[in-house]
Order: structure tokens, then C-alpha cells, then sequence
């Protein structure tokens, strides 16, 4: 099994320790707008997941249980006993995949704006962006994804935000940011959700194409503990896009 990397980190804020696990070709910043309403009430944790932003850059292809690997890492260099996690896309994945096999270290779980229950559809496309990727490169797929994560609203309040997304995926590895990808499109939860015993919020945005509320909602019936909050009128981006908006349902539910 590869070894777990010493993965970059930042910690803001006192009380309860909460894991805060990105998205594919993103960075412990995507939170930081959440993490302004967070750190009042918890120790949150924030980290470059490997082949990201300043964490190393072991060769890909890495796997889900590597991902899981290098948190328990952090984790245990961090000496924390118990805490919240929660992720966004991928970090959704990852949350799950920790907390099944770590089941003794999670108080809770968060999974924003992640995937399970595909259908053969819902594979199709996912899996094609990704070959699409792989045949004509990423930034020219990249244009259709920019609809797919924000509102055209957004788009032109906030062009600037847009921007240093797509440029963040632009400067991620082009191997890491497929390998990841990878793991995305092929990961299926469903098989093993309902041995999630945590409580878990189930959070999404009601136009999110890629992972939409009909599978949330699938998730949420299979997993023991678990409760759905659709965020009206968003897309995937939710965290750069509204994190005041996804603020109260996360402290809520915390």
C-alpha cells in the first residue's frame, strides 16, 4: 500500500475539531468563505489533498483509499481522538469512505454536493468529461464544466471568482487532476453507505446537474443517520458561490 503523504494544512478557530475535505483540482481555500462562519464555534481544519496546491505530489494514479490513508494521516499527526468531518464533491466521497473505515475517530459527517446512485446515464456523462479530458486536454473541456458549477448570475457578479477557479484547475497537475477525476467518476457508494453509521448531513444545490437532489435523496434512504438540505436555486460551486447561504444549515446541523 502506498504511503500516506504529509499533507498541507491550516487550522483556524477554537472548539470541536472539524475536517474540512475538498474537490478535485480545488484547495483547502475553497472553504474559506465557510470557514469565516465556522471558526467562531470549532477548530476547523483545512487541507491540500495530495498532488494539490502545497501538498506533495506523489505520482498518480492515487485511489480512494489513499485519499482516506492521507487524512487518517493528518489526523493522527494532529493527535486529534475524535471529530467532524465534512467534504464537498470528491471530499464527499473521501468523508464516507474515512468514516467506514475509521469509524471510531467521526462525530459527524458533511456530504456537499456529491454523487451516488448513478444511473448508467448519469455514469456516461461523467466518465465522458473525464475521456473528453483526456483526448482534448483540460481547458477546452473545462468551458462546459464553468455552466455546470455556477449560476450564469454568478457569472456575471463574479467573473473574477470564475476565473481563478478554472485557472486553479488549469495549474493542478494534468495527471493528478485526471487521476482524481478518476476516482470521482468511478466511485459508486451505494453498495456500502448504509454501513455509515455517523450522523451525516446530506447538502446539495437543487440545479446541480452532476449531483443532483434525486441522488442525494437516495443517499439519504440508505444511510442510518442521515438528513437532506437542497439549497435553492444553485449548481455545484456552492461553496465559493454561497457560502453564506450554506452557512446556517451546516451550523444547524453541527
Amino acid at each position: 500500500m502506498p504511503k500516506p503523504i504529509r499533507s498541507a494544512f491550516s487550522v483556524e478557530g477554537e472548539g470541536p475539531c472539524l475536517f474540512l475535505i475538498h474537490g478535485i483540482g480545488a484547495s483547502r481555500h475553497s472553504w474559506d468563505g465557510l470557514i469565516a462562519h465556522l471558526k467562531p464555534h470549532f477548530r476547523v481544519i483545512a487541507y491540500d489533498l495530495r498532488g494539490h496546491n502545497r501538498s506533495p505530489v506523489p505520482p498518480p494514479p492515487y485511489t480512494l483509499d489513499d485519499l482516506v490513508e492521507d487524512l487518517e494521516a493528518l489526523r493522527a499527526e494532529l493527535g486529534i481522538e475524535k471529530a467532524h468531518f465534512a467534504g464537498h464533491s470528491l471530499g464527499g466521497m473521501i468523508g464516507p469512505a474515512y468514516a467506514r473505515k475509521y469509524p471510531q475517530h467521526v462525530l459527524s459527517l458533511g456530504l456537499y454536493s456529491t454523487a451516488a446512485f448513478r444511473t448508467e446515464d448519469d455514469s456516461a456523462k461523467v466518465k465522458g468529461v473525464v475521456a473528453a479530458m483526456r483526448a482534448k486536454g483540460i481547458p477546452p473541456v473545462l468551458e462546459a464544466l464553468k455552466d455546470r458549477w455556477f449560476t450564469p448570475e454568478f457569472g456575471q457578479r463574479r467573473p473574477d471568482v470564475i476565473e481563478r477557479r478554472m485557472q486553479q484547475v488549469i495549474d493542478t497537475d494534468p495527471d493528478v487532476f485526471l487521476s482524481v477525476f478518476d476516482i470521482y467518476a468511478e466511485t459508486e457508494m451505494a453498495p456500502w453507505l448504509s454501513e455509515v453509521k455517523a450522523p451525516s448531513l446530506v447538502l446539495t444545490g437543487e440545479f446541480d446537474g452532476g449531483c443532483p437532489p434525486r441522488l442525494n435523496q437516495e443517499i439519504v434512504r440508505l444511510m442510518p443517520n442521515a438528513e437532506l438540505v437542497v439549497l435553492p436555486g444553485l449548481r455545484h460551486a456552492i461553496l465559493l458561490e454561497a457560502a453564506d447561504v450554506v452557512a446556517p444549515p451546516v451550523l444547524e446541523f453541527l
